[in-house]
């Protein structure tokens, strides 16, 4: 017997809930794609994810999910046979690695674990045993949407400029990007890699590369860039189809610009605080859940945890067996444990993940919670009780 008829509930790090008002506004018509109103909303969305960003440089949209974003902003900053450095914290970094290698760039990693935010004082000790033109780029991201580790960039741009390294920061922002506060010019970074799927809460289809004058001239020196990846033209367009590359993603620019329109008018200050304080929530549940048996964060530092994704150990089977209960009997889907394998564990079936990104308020955590735990007592997972007050705690003072 199941009881998951009615509303299904996609509580996964991305592709995150899409707000009525977005689906809306994509459910029309195709548009005249040589003038007139597609044209002037695709400009008006320049300025507003500058100020999602809090930047004030450039930005180029690709049709591409997160993975063509890598290479994009890959294309537009190092060639083949340049040195990169990569933090990692995770598996999404690895991917932005190997990504790298196929193109033909050369890879060093720095890898901090699965648990735990970047060391600046490993990086400095690595940056200054080697030649201080050798990196091109330190590739890192914000939030690893795999363990939910949250990276300090500040303290890596401070480095850099410490050692007065050369190298651009490129940085991943696609789980972070309108849940974790970020802050592009006054953290110096350079690149910036994002996509519509996450905190945008827009259906997968595009992303961005934000970058500023040093990577655009950067850029200049490279021998080549490919084409479709160039991020010139899309930049400075002279005709409108240069926005892409050839025909624009209609539909979807429709769904960020009313996407854009509501995180303005939360404001993104209070945007962040709202991601903020369901974290908490979730956090507190989660602790108390841990009080018996063997659930627990797979971040232990709150600082180092993100905002937007939340990654948790049960271990055995236990994430496996608590998915495949909830979206089978409650209509509830939660996340994998995507490269969390252990040696004891090679599918990660010890891990879930909660997403709690873009259109999520209080109500939706609460009911996250409560049948969460409604899983763990049907499957027989020992656990601690008065995970629902913890977090109602926290959301009752708000």
């Amino acid at each position: 017997m199941s009881v998951s008829s009615g509303q299904t509930y996609l509580a996964i790090p991305g592709p995150s809930v899409i707000p009525e008002a977005v689906l809306r506004s994509m459910h029309i018509a195709s548009p005249n794609i040589y003038e007139g109103e597609l044209i002037e909303i695709t400009e008006s969305l320049i300025p507003d994810l500058n100020y999602v960003a809090r930047s004030s440089g450039h930005i180029a949209i690709y049709i591409a999910n997160g993975h063509g974003i890598w290479e994009a902003a890959l294309s537009n900053m190092v060639s083949a046979g340049d040195h990169v450095l990569v933090l990692a914290t995770g598996r999404f970094a690895h991917g932005w690695a190997e990504m790298a290698r196929k193109i033909g760039v050369l890879v060093d990693i720095l890898d901090f674990g699965k648990n735990r935010a970047v060391d600046v004082n490993v990086l400095n000790e690595k940056l200054k045993s080697e030649p201080k033109t050798k990196y091109k780029a330190i590739l890192m991201t914000h939030v690893d949407t795999s363990t939910s580790v949250k990276n300090d960039i500040a303290s890596v741009r401070k480095n850099l400029d410490e050692i007065k390294s050369p190298a651009l920061l490129a940085v991943d922002c696609i789980a972070s990007l309108a849940c974790d506060r970020f802050e592009m010019d006054d953290w110096g970074v350079d690149i910036m890699v994002a996509a519509c799927q996450k905190g945008l809460m827009v259906p997968p289809g595009i992303g961005f590369v934000f970058f500023n004058n040093r990577a655009k001239e950067r850029q200049k020196s490279l021998t080549s860039v490919s084409s479709y990846w160039d991020w010139e033209p899309r930049v400075n367009p002279r005709l409108y189809y240069e926005y892409f590359c050839g025909t624009a993603p209609t539909h979807h620019i429709y769904g960020l610009r009313t996407a854009l329109d509501m995180i303005k008018r939360e404001e993104i200050e209070k945007t962040w605080k709202r991601h903020e304080i369901l974290s908490r929530a979730i956090w507190a549940a989660i602790d108390r859940w841990s009080s018996e048996g063997d659930i627990s964060l797979n971040v232990k530092n709150p600082s180092d945890r993100s905002h937007a994704v939340t990654s948790i150990r049960l271990g055995g089977k236990n994430g496996t067996r608590l998915r495949q209960w909830l979206q089978t009997k409650s209509g509830l889907t939660i996340g994998i444990g995507l490269g969390m394998s252990e040696p004891e564990d090679p599918h990660g079936d010890g891990f879930v993940r909660f997403g709690h990104m873009g259109h999520v308020n209080t109500q939706m955590v609460m009911a996250l919670l409560g049948t969460v735990e409604t899983g763990l007592r049907a499957i027989g997972y020992k656990h601690g009780n008065g995970a629902l007050e913890a977090a109602s705690e926290i959301l009752s003072t708000i």
